[in-house]
């Protein structure tokens, strides 16, 4: 039996681990697809197209597939299997149709819940127990077609989009090595998404980060971890600063006298009271154009004055 020849489209951490994955099964990837480095942009991940370079892969670095060239590019190519690893851009459906077995996506969330962009974020955001990575059919909607596999991963009350991330990533290094032979073979199981269960959330941007503290703390606490690092960050108003929040922990204290947004300080610990009376201690914390720094320290540079209180 011919060796399947496979197309990749593929960024970011879970992308590089897929592709690596492929090649060092030495799956025949005939070709690869990923973005440019951004020089605006922190990259927190390995690069998708050195990896392929080391493997002697074509690759290309497209921002119109639709245009025609990438499209007779990608015929060239003959694929069996196309498959999306948190490729950004839609995949247009001229070239979802092209490979004969078919086009699969590995998604970072138990779908048809998250569709969309930041599905890892926005679980963290929305206080989710769990969320996981799913393989499916690649169709015009994006994240919509049948589902082939999905593995759950848990979230843990103080786990950053990071952690999650790469426990997500593990999740579909599991998925496509349970289905890979089966997708080769065009005998991997399909199941219908139910869309009444289904939601869909856009992409986040920094100015998404801004904290209310009017918020109740929890909610205030899944904001920083979804956007800490290596994210830009969740802020909010300290002393009538803008100021980064990088770290918090939830505590049981209260402070029902207490407004929204005054500071307590108590035996080297940084709080702020939250709009459910309760306390959110600051492990981490920034003031904008200046170093990032531990609550502890930055306890002692802030002075009682009037909204905050030393026990």
């Amino acid at each position: 039996m011919k060796s399947s020849r496979i197309v990749v489209f593929a960024y970011s951490d879970l992308g590089h681990a897929c592709l690596k994955f492929l090649l060092e099964q030495g799956e025949n990837v005939v070709g690869v697809y990923t973005h440019a480095d951004n020089p605006q942009e922190t990259l927190w991940f390995p690069s998708v197209q050195k990896l392929a370079e080391e493997y002697s892969v074509p690759v290309r670095l497209s921002d119109n597939l639709k245009s025609e060239n990438e499209e007779m590019f990608v015929r060239a190519l003959k694929p069996d299997l196309l498959f999306s690893f948190y490729y950004r851009r839609i995949i247009p459906l001229s070239l979802l149709k092209i490979p004969s077995l078919g086009a699969f996506n590995m998604h970072g969330s138990l779908l048809p819940q998250y569709r969309g962009r930041a599905p890892i974020n926005w679980a963290i955001l929305k206080g989710e127990k769990k969320t996981g990575a799913t393989l499916h059919v690649m169709t015009e909607r994006p994240d919509a077609g049948e589902w082939v596999d999905q593995e759950e991963v848990s979230i843990e009350i103080d786990d950053t989009a990071q952690v999650v991330q790469k426990k997500v990533t593990k999740a579909a290094l599991m998925i496509l090595a349970r289905q890979l032979d089966a997708l080769k073979n065009g005998r991997a199981p399909r199941h219908p998404q139910n869309e009444a269960q289904s939601s869909y959330f856009g992409r986040r941007g920094p100015q998404d980060g801004e904290i209310n503290w009017n918020w109740p703390a929890e909610h205030i606490h899944n904001l920083v971890r979804a956007v800490t690092h290596p994210f830009p960050g969740a802020f909010g108003s300290i002393q009538g600063e803008k100021t980064l929040i990088w770290k918090t922990h939830l505590t049981p204290i209260n402070f029902p006298e207490r407004q929204p947004g005054e500071i307590v300080l108590d035996q080297n610990r940084f709080f702020v009271v939250c709009g459910d009376k309760r306390a959110l201690e600051i492990i981490s914390i920034q003031k904008e154009g200046q170093r990032e720094m531990s609550g502890k320290e930055f306890e002692h540079m802030v002075a009682p004055a009037q909204g905050e209180e030393r026990k």
